[in-house]
């Protein structure tokens, strides 16, 4: 055997057993329980949509979820908002998209097409799902590819429907009724990007309703906290009308007795991922801890034009005793290679955490 060729079949060796040491030690996701029921939470997915490179990212993301429904026992899936990064643009630049805006939202929607029939999803619209490139108006397509029928398992929980800004009913605004394995009564309620007075109006005459006083209502939203764990005072966008996370929290969330989660997306920083999450409590107005969740990835992995956000989601695991959520942050795209999967759980403090609800 000649010197080249030994050398090639150390290499080969070497990079073999490099890989199987790696993947040694990663242990894909499984409850910690097997009484437990778990939620996925999906960040903000623009930057996978609007190039035509990243499209697979996203589909192995929710094909992933597809396939760890039962073993994961997964319940709901929520996404943080911003499905798409231009809700009509026509004329992408090849930088910033090079895909059109309609493009990015058949894309999107195919991604789903893995949990329609499967799981129930309730996605929030942030402000890239309107207008033409940013919120420049409230018009968006969501509800075209998003329609009430278009998955039974989330309409059939179903259960209040808001308006838009021209005063049509949407799922842009909406009420989602759950009972979880554990038998506890849950209301999601979804509210527009930067909800408008008549909405957090609608909200509040939700969440007051007699029939709702019992449940945990988790609250989900796209512009709420930023990095710094703070509710976002302002942003600087061309609408009016619009209330942002402080004003969210002081009208809505604080003056009620049964909001007790809150999720959003929205915030970012290239590649940092403590730039891209946030977490903090209040108390509402019954005394009840509210615990307020950020996540989003969509400037990891390049920037923001880079593969969309490394496949990061947020897996919540509700365990039996009905208080405690246990809290983990894992990469789908990362785990399917045995080169990649030690890379595929991020461990910092602040992306993997347990929180305690109030006993009701």
């Amino acid at each position: 055997m000649n010197f080249k060729r030994l050398n090639f079949l150390l290499l080969f060796i070497s990079i073999t057993l490099g890989s199987f040491a790696q993947s040694v030690g990663y242990q894909a996701p499984k409850l910690s329980d097997r009484d437990s029921w778990s939620m996925i939470l999906l960040p903000d997915l623009q930057s996978y949509v609007k190039y035509e490179r990243n499209h697979g990212i996203l589909e192995l993301m929710t094909g992933w979820i597809s396939e760890r429904i039962h073993p994961l026992n997964i319940r709901m899936v929520l996404g943080t908002g911003d499905l798409v990064e231009h809700n009509s643009w026509l004329t992408p630049d090849g930088k910033r998209a090079n895909q059109a805006g309609i493009q990015q939202w058949k894309a999107v929607s195919r991604a789903f097409e893995r949990l329609d029939g499967k799981v129930p999803y309730i996605n929030a619209t942030g402000n890239h799902d309107y207008g033409v490139k940013s919120i420049e108006n409230r018009k968006t397509n969501y509800d075209l590819f998003f329609p009430v029928d278009r998955n039974p398992l989330s309409q059939r929980l179903l259960k209040e429907a808001g308006t838009n800004d021209d005063n049509l009913p949407s799922l842009i605004n909406a009420a989602y009724e759950f009972r979880s394995p554990h038998d506890e009564l849950f209301l999601f309620l979804v509210l527009e990007f930067a909800p408008r007075d008549e909405t957090i109006e609608w909200a509040k005459n939700i969440t007051n309703d007699k029939k709702y006083k019992d449940h945990r209502v988790i609250l989900l939203t796209h512009s709420y906290l930023n990095a710094e764990n703070e509710h976002i005072v302002k942003e600087n966008y061309p609408i009016e009308n619009g209330n942002y996370g402080r004003a969210v929290f002081e009208k809505l969330v604080k003056p009620s007795t049964n909001i007790e989660m809150v999720f959003s997306g929205h915030i970012g920083k290239p590649d940092d991922f403590k730039g891209h999450v946030g977490y903090r409590t209040d108390a509402n107005a019954a005394g009840r801890t509210v615990h307020q969740m950020m996540f989003n990835a969509q400037a990891l992995g390049g920037g923001w034009y880079g593969n969309g956000g490394d496949g990061w989601v947020r897996w919540l695991e509700f365990m039996p005793d009905k208080q405690t959520i246990k809290v983990k942050t894992f990469s789908p795209f990362f785990a399917i290679s045995p080169v990649t999967d030690q890379f595929a759980w991020e461990r910092t403090e602040y992306n993997e955490f347990e929180f305690q609800l109030d006993r009701k």
